[in-house]
């Protein structure tokens, strides 16, 4: 029988995790639900030793915390760690949806998604995905011939995914990007609402060599092309950078170093150029705000997907691709140079 014809409330999983990239789908798909009249519950299975721990914590969700780590790429005794420690979350998982019955479970990529599939796959429990990146991961690969339908960004992702139900809806955003007003927000950052403003990013986990290159030049920029810089260093970068950089940088009213950015939004409303890596939910967020972009891909990410969303970009001339091997501060100068002084580059 068909649960909605007794006004059954609907109790979702949400699973995802390891990233930004994983994790803000996921919210902003769980935040739409608890919006519907025939949702009654959002649950989110995640590590509660990464990113999402801290960030579901501020969501109307439950956080169902399971321990598990990305699979190691040798196949050595790490690799039976590994399964043993996967075993061990799937039971916890399988625990977890004994008590609460969900009606359905999906999944936004990442290792942490995968014991939440694998239960709900033993427990007969319907299950869709969402995949960001133009070459999905390996588990949404794995997991797509039984999911009830898949989402993905790319048109190009539908070949890894054997499935019948594959749609090409892009990323779901949260709703708090492209509804701020610029000079309000950068009054509130103490900087010039008429300054033309760099925003500087390297994902969620920060990347050493945007905050080297940026360290080199930003002074430069500064000084010579009379912006301000708003960099975002990533937490476990922080406090090695800040005392690795000059005083007057540090000490410049026109920086603005933060380890972490919190609201996305009030940060992406400052920006009249973006600096950052290229995962497939940053390049969605740039595209919704307008803001072109100097994206320099992850060389290690799972089949150097970040080069390919960054490629597929420049070639639309929205935005220009530095390869992580050339980014340095005499590149960066000279990129950033060409493109603030041809504002109508930039406007395209």
């Amino acid at each position: 029988m068909d649960k909605s014809a007794n006004n059954h409330k609907l109790k979702i999983v949400l699973a995802g995790g390891g990233t930004g990239g994983h994790i803000y789908p996921a919210i902003a798909i769980g935040r739409e639900l608890l919006t519907r009249n025939n949702v009654e519950k959002v649950f989110y299975v995640g590590n509660p030793k990464k990113l999402e721990n801290d960030i579901v914590e501020k969501e109307d969700f439950e956080f169902l915390p399971v321990l598990v780590s990305g699979m190691p790429k040798t196949k050595n005794l790490s690799l039976i760690k590994w399964f043993i420690e996967l075993g061990f979350a799937v039971i916890k998982t399988l625990h977890y949806f004994k008590n609460i019955k969900p009606d359905c479970v999906m999944g936004t990529g990442g290792y942490v998604s995968g014991p939440a599939l694998i239960a709900a796959k033993i427990m007969k429990i319907p299950y869709v995905l969402h995949d960001s990146d133009a070459i999905p991961g390996i588990v949404s690969r794995k997991m797509a011939p039984g999911a009830k339908a898949i989402n993905t960004s790319f048109d190009e992702a539908k070949k890894y995914l054997k499935s019948n139900n594959i749609v090409v809806y892009g990323n779901p955003l949260r709703n708090d990007f492209n509804s701020i007003d610029k000079k309000e927000s950068l009054k509130e950052l103490g900087l010039n609402p008429d300054k033309f403003t760099i925003l500087v990013m390297g994902g969620s986990q920060g990347a050493k060599s945007v905050n080297e290159a940026i360290s080199s030049c930003a002074l430069d920029l500064i000084e010579n092309l009379n912006l301000q810089i708003i960099h975002q260093t990533g937490l476990k970068n922080y406090e090695e950078y800040m005392d690795k950089i000059s005083p007057e940088l540090r000490n410049n009213k026109n920086y603005l170093p933060k380890a972490y950015l919190e609201n996305m939004g009030l940060y992406l409303s400052c920006a009249d150029l973006v600096i950052a890596r290229s995962g497939s939910l940053s390049l969605s967020e740039f595209n919704l705000c307008g803001l072109p972009s100097i994206l320099i891909p992850y060389p290690h990410a799972a089949h150097n997907h970040q080069y390919h969303n960054a490629k597929a970009l420049e070639e639309l001339k929205a935005a220009v691709c530095l390869e992580d091997n050339l980014c340095d501060g005499d590149n960066l100068t000279e990129i950033v140079t060409n493109l603030v002084k041809d504002k109508e580059r930039l406007l395209r």
